[in-house]
């Protein structure tokens, strides 16, 4: 009896964490799709050839990491579902073993955007729930199927076809839940501050001398040079005198806070660095986000340069942010007829900004007021101060949230209460 209760316990852990991280990585498609174009480009050249089927892994892997969740919950296909989820973790454990050791990527990814842990604090949950996969094959007699054969596999069937459909939903227009700082309603300039009593990056200088053809590193400490390697100090005084200086390096040796906005910038070729004016500018300013200029959906051209007239117009700054060469930008400019000034930026915080190529941000007082996806780029006939789209628009996360989940768990539990109908008239 306890070890049934212990077992269900582990179940409903097991499930939800699966089902969470699957769910939010889900509902930005192209988030997961960077990160793990990320991990292919770490792991070196050979393996970012690889990167043309990021998109579908990234939605293939979501959606099974919530199905294995889901199916857990529900005690569907109690061996098979727990066998996938110890192969799954199998992958799991020591992948994120090597990111703990060599940090080829900042985070694993695995709560996408929501949460955002350590690589060793990754590796460690892993580790549990590597465990808890394996307690749950051996003892999945002990999980309560709660549909019949004859019905299970309509709602894992119904469970996969709807978080395909919601993750092209996401991907189509933007995520139902924005986790990044670059949300509607957010202040940029805030975002960049490091708070008071944060602790900052620490380094230290590391000096490279030679002395008879041999270079050796060492730290200054006061009046003595320490050899790093020994820990021998030698007087300065008598250490010039007989070490030739080859160079010197910062080296990073404890890293500090970093605020959630820390690589925001626009420079153009004509006005030079604006981030600051921008910014700081009282009006209103749009900022039509593309990190690559080539990869750029083109279907949309006419409406961007009808919003780009009507900022002109009503005396709207508007910019576009790429980090495409300036050969790419030539050829865009030459292939589209754009007149508006195009700004060079870093192209991972320009695919954060927004999850889409291109998408369209509306700012002022470097507060985001509003942001579009190219597929649902809205029509301006009025100023923006008379205009709805010149307020700050109202995120609606728990409402999405909640309108996903009634539309994915009201199905399943009328499946499921007809199951149970079906098998007492039986």
């Amino acid at each position: 009896m306890i070890r049934k209760i212990l077992i269900n316990i582990i179940r409903v852990l097991f499930a939800g964490v699966f089902i969470f991280s699957g769910f939010v990585k889900v509902i930005d498609p192209l988030g997961f799709t960077y990160k793990i174009e990320d991990y292919l480009e770490a792991f070196g050249s050979f393996f970012s050839m690889f990167s043309v089927f990021a998109f579908p892994v990234s939605i293939f892997m979501s959606i099974l990491e919530f199905i294995i969740g889901f199916n857990i919950l529900f005690g569907i296909y109690r061996k098979k579902t727990t066998i996938l989820a110890m192969l799954f973790m199998a992958v799991m454990l020591p992948l994120t073993l090597y990111v703990a050791i060599f940090d080829p990527v900042t985070d694993c990814g695995c709560f996408g955007d929501a949460l955002v842990i350590s690589n060793w604090a990754t590796f460690t949950k892993n580790i549990f729930f590597s465990a808890f996969a394996v307690l749950l094959f051996i003892f999945r007699k002990d999980i309560t199927p709660l549909f019949s054969k004859k019905r299970r596999w309509m709602a894992t069937a119904y469970a996969s076809i709807f978080m395909l459909l919601l993750s092209l939903y996401c991907y189509w227009y933007l995520p139902i839940i924005d986790f990044r700082p670059y949300k509607i309603g957010s202040n940029i300039e805030e975002g960049m501050k490091i708070p008071e009593g944060e602790p900052l990056d620490e380094y230290k200088t590391i000096y490279v001398y030679e002395k008879n053809g041999i270079p050796k590193e060492f730290e200054l400490q006061g009046m003595d040079m320490v050899d790093l390697e020994s820990g021998n100090k030698i007087d300065f005084t008598t250490f010039s005198k007989d070490w030739k200086f080859i160079s010197q390096d910062s080296k990073l040796v404890k890293k500090g806070y970093t605020p959630p906005i820390h690589d925001f910038s626009i420079v153009t070729q004509e006005e030079g660095d604006i981030t600051e004016n921008v910014l700081q500018d009282s009006n209103y300013t749009f900022l039509l986000i593309s990190y690559d200029l080539q990869k750029a959906s083109k279907r949309h051209v006419t409406d961007i340069h009808k919003i780009y007239d009507y900022a002109v117009e009503n005396g709207y700054k508007f910019y576009s942010m790429t980090s495409s060469t300036q050969g790419d930008i030539r050829n865009y400019v030459q292939e589209t007829g754009a007149k508006y000034p195009i700004a060079q930026a870093d192209g991972k915080m320009l695919k954060t900004i927004i999850r889409s190529n291109p998408g369209l941000l509306l700012i002022k007082n470097a507060t985001v007021y509003n942001m579009w996806d190219r597929n649902d780029l809205p029509i301006f006939d009025k100023p923006l101060a008379d205009s709805e789209y010149g307020k700050i628009a109202t995120p609606t996360p728990t409402k999405n949230t909640l309108i996903a989940g009634l539309l994915l768990f009201v199905p399943v539990i009328i499946l499921l209460l007809i199951d149970k109908r079906k098998n007492k008239k039986n």
